[in-house]
């Protein structure tokens, strides 16, 4: 292409054979279409003046030198830098376009979206206000006259559905039932003196999750032996959990082959409060001077008084805080404590009460073996005078 450029320039004699060589190696990479700008910008009257105006930086041979190719060499920047900027143009106005399409679609998906969701939340409002509107129907298909019967029948489901609502919540948030526990025990039949209430996670059972097994349940050491020493004719042992009862009604079942708790309570028998869930002791059924609560957090227990807090266990298989806390509850009902909510208060002074038992336990085991101790020393005592007395007198 380039030389065919030189060819042609030099047809028209406007530079020698030696510029032609020059432009040849400057231009051998030139295209056929910059090939055609520069032929037609050498062609014409204004090139002819542009060379005649030129001239003055003719050589002595009277031949242009390098003058015109730096000329020609600067029409073929510009015509590259044209092309170059047209062609950023171009890029640009596509970027631009693939952007303002990608807007466009951004918000027909979010406005379809917000759409399909006022049409669900629509339908489900409507479901519900026919569902809880609609008035109850007797054994014949008959409506059954309530409240809300002489109003209009739009303000009929509107009551009815905002009426079936706030049961809905008061459901969720209160017991199951008033009552938990049924009546005490009557005669012929033994009422255990006392109720026991356990917490089953963190106390009884803890939860592990593995690659290998996922959920499983580890069963705490001394968890027969508090249930045996605390069993009916002293305790009346009641789970009472957080966990629903599809989980902790089998783990119940595993823990207790022998049948030593009476009741069994789950989540919906909680009262929900702020977010959390609440054992209420005073929908036992139960008179709260008898009743202990053994539970790891103090927030989940409705009566400070009756709760009895023990550690949280880990999992550690080295603990032995159960056969404590059974030594502990077992003196206490052999106590014959009037109100264990006294017994409580003392304990909840200390950080482990546990602990503070074993103790008590010591010290009172220290002071029986003294008094022990005493009481043989003083027998002793007297066996040796009476026989030095009955010794003196068959002398006589």
């Amino acid at each position: 292409m380039a030389s065919f450029l030189c060819t042609r320039l030099l047809r028209k004699s406007l530079f020698s054979i030696t510029d032609a060589c020059v432009l040849q190696r400057t231009f051998s990479s030139i295209t056929y279409k910059q090939c055609r700008n520069i032929l037609k910008a050498t062609s014409g009257t204004k090139w002819l003046a542009t060379y005649k105006y030129s001239t003055k930086n003719l050589g002595p041979d009277k031949s242009p030198g390098l003058g015109l190719a730096d000329e020609l060499l600067s029409a073929k920047v510009q015509a590259d830098s044209k092309d170059k900027r047209a062609e950023d143009e171009e890029q640009s106005e596509q970027s631009g376009e693939k952007r303002r399409k990608e807007k466009e679609k951004t918000y027909r998906t979010l406005k379809y979206s917000f759409i399909a969701f006022g049409v669900m939340i629509t339908g489900m409002g409507g479901f519900l206000v026919w569902t809880w509107g609609s008035p109850t129907l007797d054994l014949h298909g008959n409506p059954v006259r309530d409240e809300y019967s002489d109003l209009g029948i739009v303000q009929q489901y509107l009551y009815r559905t905002v009426q079936g609502m706030s049961d809905m919540n008061k459901m969720i948030q209160e017991p199951s039932r008033e009552k938990l526990l049924p009546e005490p025990l009557q005669e012929p039949y033994i009422q255990p003196p006392y109720t026991l209430v356990l917490e089953l996670r963190d106390v009884l059972v803890h939860p592990e999750w593995t690659y290998e097994t996922g959920w499983r349940f580890k069963k705490r050491p001394g968890v027969e032996f508090l249930l045996h020493h605390c069993a009916p004719p002293l305790f009346e042992i009641v789970i009472y959990t957080n966990e629903g009862g599809f989980t902790a009604f089998p783990l119940i079942d595993h823990l207790d082959p022998n049948g030593y708790v009476w009741y069994r309570l789950f989540k919906d028998s909680t009262r929900y409060v702020n977010g959390k869930h609440i054992k209420d002791l005073s929908c036992l059924n139960r008179d709260l001077s008898k009743v202990i609560c053994v539970d790891w957090d103090s927030d989940a227990v409705s009566s400070p008084r009756n709760h009895l807090k023990v550690k949280r266990w880990d999992g550690n298989m080295n603990d032995q805080s159960l056969m404590e806390l059974g030594f502990m509850l077992r003196t206490i009902a052999e106590s014959e404590v009037s109100d264990v909510r006294e017994v409580i208060d003392y304990y909840r002074t200390f950080d482990n009460p546990l602990a503070a038992f074993r103790e008590n336990q010591r010290k009172a085991q220290e002071q029986e073996q003294e008094l022990s101790q005493r009481v043989e020393e003083e027998r002793q005592t007297r066996s040796f005078t009476s026989s030095w007395a009955s010794s003196f007198l068959r002398r006589r």
